[in-house]
């Protein structure tokens, strides 16, 4: 009887995130996996493609290695948003290779799922600061080695995602809208809380290698950005009628 064929190497994927305050880059070379949590923010669109750069120095290879090019597409901030999915689309069309976009929550998720140990029918709500006192949430759950979507994600007020997660069975919880928002959110029974993401990257990179697996790669014209509201602040009218305090000092 011969013996098994090794498994396959993980083909090269290159996934970076700015759709947060911190942003997530990671690369799948043949010699491992590397890794990096760094700020992000405003500085995203000036700091990413030299840590890109970085990593790929650091792993001795050249972008014609990649195979994959993987990025958050949201929701998010819209200025993290885009300049996540230029650098990847600028990348795809120059490599040729096909891309693959990650929902930022899932990120979330995926992480929480670390934390807990989550195995089969871990299910987790994902729930992130959005501003303007709305949040940016989704609930999942981990089955066949996947996550399904049991709620996708979507744009809410803080008493509409109460009233969404009214009754919905849920083991965990993430995301930092539970602090951001602390007391306003009502918590299903029974979840648990993991508020503080501790490897973003990693999280990106497993979901990154799973959909290339899955042969999810899109090409670079079809590879967009999840854009779930379009207003990005309140007016001064909107302000004062939310914290009426602050806008009278302000005045």
């Amino acid at each position: 009887m011969s013996p098994p064929a090794p498994a396959a190497a993980p083909p090269c994927v290159l996934a970076f995130d700015t759709a947060t305050e911190r942003m997530a880059v990671a690369l799948q070379a043949p010699t491992g996996s590397l890794v990096l949590d760094a700020p992000g923010g405003a500085a995203a669109s000036a700091t990413l493609l030299p840590q890109v750069q970085r990593l790929l120095a650091e792993a001795g290879l050249t972008p014609a290695a990649l195979r994959f090019v993987a990025f958050g597409r949201g929701p998010g901030a819209f200025t993290g948003l885009r300049t996540a999915c230029a650098v990847a689309q600028g990348l795809g069309y120059g490599l040729n290779c096909p891309l693959l976009p990650i929902c930022s929550l899932l990120i979330v998720a995926e992480d929480a799922r670390a934390q807990a140990g989550g195995g089969e029918g871990f299910s987790v709500g994902v729930a992130v600061d959005a501003r303007m006192n709305e949040t940016y949430a989704a609930a999942y759950r981990w089955q066949g080695g996947r996550w399904q979507v049991l709620q996708a994600p979507a744009l809410y007020t803080l008493p509409a995602l109460n009233a969404a997660w009214q009754g919905l069975a849920l083991q965990a919880l993430a995301g930092n809208a539970w602090a951001a928002f602390a007391g306003q959110l009502q918590a299903p029974t029974g979840a648990t809380l993991w508020p503080q993401e501790t490897g973003r990257a990693a999280a990106l990179l497993r979901l990154a290698l799973q959909a290339a697996a899955a042969g999810e790669g899109l090409p670079a014209d079809a590879a967009l950005p999840l854009y779930l509201r379009d207003k990005v602040a309140l007016t001064t009218a909107e302000r004062a009628a939310t914290h009426p305090a602050t806008a009278t000092a302000a005045s």
